[in-house]
């Protein structure tokens, strides 16, 4: 007897369990919602504090391709990448902006994100020459802004701002200019922000280079994102929900 009051007691507490959770199991499902689960999900807010503040970006003022002058404070508000070039360089800048291409593939129409590509041979690079070559690369973002002036005040901008090298060259090769193959990454507030490597440490940059060490990360299936920008395009996404 006892028995068959404790097969009772389960069954009414299954049934209890059906009516109360079966249905918001059903809503769930239409809403594909079912693998949402707080303790298993990373919140949004955590995921972007694993991103490291490096410090705060540098102010500039500056003539885009379009001859507007463009300025850290229309950046405000938006998650941006930055790097320096040329459009005559004949070595890295034809992979760094065919890389940056990928990464405007996939945010370029988000109202939330910009590039700033800093040319580092103004005297070359007018506005005019600048909007050709967005229209060669095939630009399509409104948020980014090829950026050319005074050449000294680039390079401090460069050198002392973003801390990313850029100078003049006399070596054969050079095309008379050298800077390194970085990207910075600047969050909605202004801040450089970055990742730890597979050491621990800041990295600071994200490599806008193909290289073939994947620092511990792979590409995706098609292989088409190089290390350097998979990690960065992984860390935009996060930035743009802080």
């Amino acid at each position: 007897m006892m028995k068959n009051k404790s097969y009772i007691g389960i069954s009414f507490i299954i049934l209890v369990f059906g009516i109360i959770f079966v249905p918001k199991i059903i809503d769930r499902l239409k809403e594909g919602k079912v693998t949402v689960n707080d303790r298993m999900s990373v919140p949004q807010k955590e995921k972007s504090e694993t991103l490291l503040t490096i410090g705060n970006a540098p102010e500039f003022s500056l003539t885009d391709q379009n001859g507007k002058i463009i300025t850290n404070k229309d950046y405000l508000g938006k998650v941006y990448v930055v790097e320096f070039f040329f459009s005559t360089c004949p070595s890295i800048c034809p992979i760094m902006n065919q890389n940056m291409l990928l990464i405007e593939e996939e945010f370029g129409k988000n109202k939330n994100f910009g590039i700033a590509s800093f040319t580092i041979n103004p005297t070359t690079d007018t506005p005019e020459v600048l909007k050709e070559h967005a229209k060669q690369l095939g630009v399509t973002s409104p948020n980014w802004h090829f950026l050319t002036g005074d050449q000294k005040y680039i390079y401090d901008l460069a050198n002392k701002g973003f801390n990313i090298y850029a100078g003049e060259s006399a070596k054969e090769g050079d095309a008379g200019f050298e800077h390194s193959g970085y990207f910075a990454l600047v969050d909605k507030t202004g801040k450089i922000r970055s990742r730890k490597d597979k050491n621990g440490n800041p990295m600071i940059f994200y490599t806008g280079l193909n290289y073939n060490d994947k620092d511990g990360f792979e590409d995706d299936l098609q292989g088409k994102y190089k290390p350097g920008i998979f990690m960065i395009k992984e860390d935009i996404a996060i930035l743009l929900e802080e």
